[in-house]
């Protein structure tokens, strides 16, 4: 994993830090604080009735401060449209607005009904785990049980494979048709990352508008890694073979956009010109279950949930371990993350095959289940995943994407000739960056 750049990195912590306390001294009438990665939320219990709702605020320093807004607004729509269209338990939006209409003047903000459960992850992960460690699966968790449930995330997601949109985006209901449509940019915890962490200039972004097609996607965002690499100072530190490895795993990653077919909304499933609502956060982390039966009671946290290129829906869940895999990549333990992985995708995908089954939800002329397996099997699964992973992009283009014939070899004679002139100018970087740290008494102190 390319390293966050620790200076913005301790900014952020600064601003959540300042959040935190305006937020701990104004809830006086509030009981019970819920802490999320992007958001903080605060429970509050009517005394007469018992009934409970959640006020909840993106949290500054860990969502860009000028996105919030956007965020939140996209988040409401998002959970608007799945009310309407599925059957996914999610909360009812009771208010939401901005931050001038704020509680508090805490920021933009949404309240929403509370929804009761236990923590999905809890019941599958392997008992006695440190708090301080990730979550992994039990290895020897009863199958009867995870086939149950994967089989109510299959028809969460069989559900969603059946609601297309035109193009890429946050969608949002037309006030005058009532229709959904997609009218602005995708908003997405990728980008984010990129801003908050990783040095890329915000205004970049800011620009963008939806995707038509799905080749510009794909091609946006290898030249949002190729931006983040030039401009984050510290993502190589003082090693001249790392950053050219850097380097060429980017070029890689976007040489390989047509070899895995991900282009113009065709890939090898047949499922093309289509986009589908993509939720890069649907995880059991997010997803609440009743312990006694199993039955899962709500799926919350759809902030960065967009249209999205429709072969993303159709990929295996990456976290059918809980544990992601670029956390396995981090620790060198590629080849254990594969011998766990690959037992249970097949489980995930014989899954929804049942479910397709039982509940006839089929998607066009191809199966769902289908396409998961095509896009395991043809590897085209690690393409999706690095698309959305800013600081991981390099370890699963060397791990999964650079097979035999690729690498520095994709590169052309221009893209060679920028060796010597990137290298020297990333050492450079680090070694402004390392005066500005050592200037820097927040570090001192920490030392």
């Amino acid at each position: 994993m390319a390293p966050y750049d620790n200076i913005a990195d301790r900014n952020a912590q600064d601003e959540r830090i300042e959040f935190a306390r305006r937020l701990i001294n104004n809830r006086s009438d509030l009981i019970t604080l819920l802490k999320g990665s992007f958001n903080i939320g605060l429970i509050h219990e009517n005394r007469g009735s018992g009934e409970k709702i959640v006020l909840r605020f993106p949290c500054t320093g860990t969502v860009h401060a000028p996105w919030r807004e956007e965020k939140v607004r996209n988040e409401v729509a998002v959970l608007e449209y799945l009310r309407e269209k599925t059957s996914i338990p999610v909360p009812r939006v009771l208010c939401w607005g901005p931050a001038e209409e704020s509680p508090y003047q805490l920021g933009p903000f949404i309240i929403m009904d509370f929804m009761e459960g236990v923590d999905l992850s809890e019941i599958m992960e392997t008992p006695g785990r440190d708090k301080d460690e990730v979550p992994v699966l039990n290895p020897n968790i009863d199958n009867e049980k995870l086939d149950y449930l994967f089989e109510q995330i299959a028809v969460y997601l069989l559900e969603l494979s059946r609601l297309e949109f035109p193009r890429i985006g946050a969608i949002s209901k037309d006030v005058a048709s009532g229709e959904w449509t997609v009218a602005d940019r995708p908003l997405t915890w990728n980008m984010n990352e990129l801003v908050t962490l990783g040095d890329h200039p915000a205004e970049e972004l800011d620009g963008m508008e939806p995707y038509e097609r799905v080749s510009d996607s794909f091609l946006s965002k290898a030249s949002h890694f190729k931006t983040h690499l030039e401009r984050q100072r510290n993502v190589a530190q003082d090693d001249e073979k790392e950053a050219w490895d850097r380097f060429v795993a980017r070029r890689v990653f976007e040489k390989l956009i047509p070899v895995y077919n991900v282009s113009d909304g065709v890939h090898s499933a047949g499922e093309g010109g289509r986009f589908r609502l993509f939720c890069d956060d649907m995880r059991p982390t997010n997803m609440l279950v009743d312990p006694e039966t199993l039955r899962i009671t709500a799926v919350l946290d759809w902030e960065f949930t967009n249209a999205m290129p429709a072969h993303l829906a159709a990929d295996v869940p990456s976290w059918l371990l809980l544990k992601r895999p670029n956390v396995w990549l981090d620790e060198d333990k590629t080849d254990e993350f594969v011998r766990l992985f690959k037992p249970r995708a097949e489980q995930f995908i014989r899954a929804v095959e049942r479910v397709e089954t039982r509940e006839q939800l089929r998607t066009g002329s191809t199966p769902l289940s289908a396409q998961v397996r095509d896009s395991w099997e043809s590897g085209r699964f690690w393409l999706n995943f690095a698309s959305r992973c800013c600081f991981d992009v390099d370890e699963v283009v060397w791990e999964f994407l650079q097979g035999e014939g690729r690498g520095e070899a994709m590169l052309d004679e221009s893209e060679r000739a920028q060796k010597a002139r990137f290298v020297k100018h990333k050492m450079e970087q680090f070694q402004q960056y390392l005066k500005e740290k050592e200037s820097d008494p927040r570090f001192a102190k920490a030392e």
